[in-house]
């Protein structure tokens, strides 16, 4: 993730609440996974802690960013529901937005880079998803579907800078804390930080002392560089 996409979308809500994870919760019911949380024997036995883990590869798309996604859908007008939507996300946003797009009946365009693996765009398109391969990378992808937006009066549902985005992705705090409520620590993925806010909301609200702790990979610190205000290279090649 690179330090412009952190930058706050044009028109994004100011502030996130416990109210808008725990209605995004009610919204989504029944389409998404209820997924699991499970005490880790392995784990608990390593650090010395008892360590849960939140089984969110249980979701159709084998993937959390299918909350969000579905919680922004469930809130646009029949105008934008009838026009489509777009984003930009050579991920797994791509293919929650999709999925629950076709399965909603609203069309899904995705810009992805032109460097996006192949099998990316295989798994978007199967669940319904239009790609549209542009620029090298995220950030120029980012550029042309927000010119597709406007060119063609399609509603941009960001990734993770969206308050009805970040809502739906902090239901995984919520289900959580409801399977394991004296939960002290919530050690959260940051990339561009739509999971950690949802979940961070609704937590502390919830249990005021929880500790969250934020974790990122070592050659994509975007987060760490923000707050500690580090200049550290950001690139290099990853898993992912």
């Amino acid at each position: 993730m690179t330090e412009a996409a952190l930058k706050p979308a044009a028109g994004a809500a100011a502030l996130l609440t416990a109210d808008d994870v725990h209605a995004a919760a009610r919204r989504i019911a029944g389409a998404v996974v209820r997924t699991p949380t499970f005490h880790s024997q392995t784990l608990s036995a390593i650090t010395g802690a008892e360590i849960y883990l939140k089984f969110e590869n249980h979701q159709f798309t084998a993937a959390y960013k299918e909350r969000g996604a579905l919680n922004a859908m469930l809130q646009l007008s029949e105008e934008q529901r009838r026009k489509g939507v777009i984003a930009a996300s050579a991920g797994n946003h791509s293919q929650g937005l999709s999925y629950h797009g076709t399965r909603l009946g609203i069309p899904v365009t995705i810009v992805m880079p032109r460097t996006t693996p192949v099998v990316k765009v295989m798994q978007t398109e199967a669940v319904g998803g239009k790609v549209v391969l542009e620029g090298e990378s995220f950030d120029e992808a980012n550029a042309h579907a927000r010119k597709l937006e406007t060119e063609l009066g399609l509603t941009f549902i960001h990734p993770f800078d969206d308050p009805h985005v970040a809502a739906g992705q902090g239901t995984v705090a919520l289900e959580m804390l409801e399977d394991v409520p004296d939960l002290e620590v919530l050690a959260i993925p940051v990339g561009g930080g739509g999971l950690a806010s949802g979940m961070g909301t609704v937590a502390r609200a919830i249990s005021p002392a929880i500790q969250l702790i934020g974790v990122e990979a070592e050659l994509y610190h975007s987060m760490y560089n923000l707050l500690k205000q580090a200049d550290r290279p950001i690139g290099g090649d990853t898993l992912a």
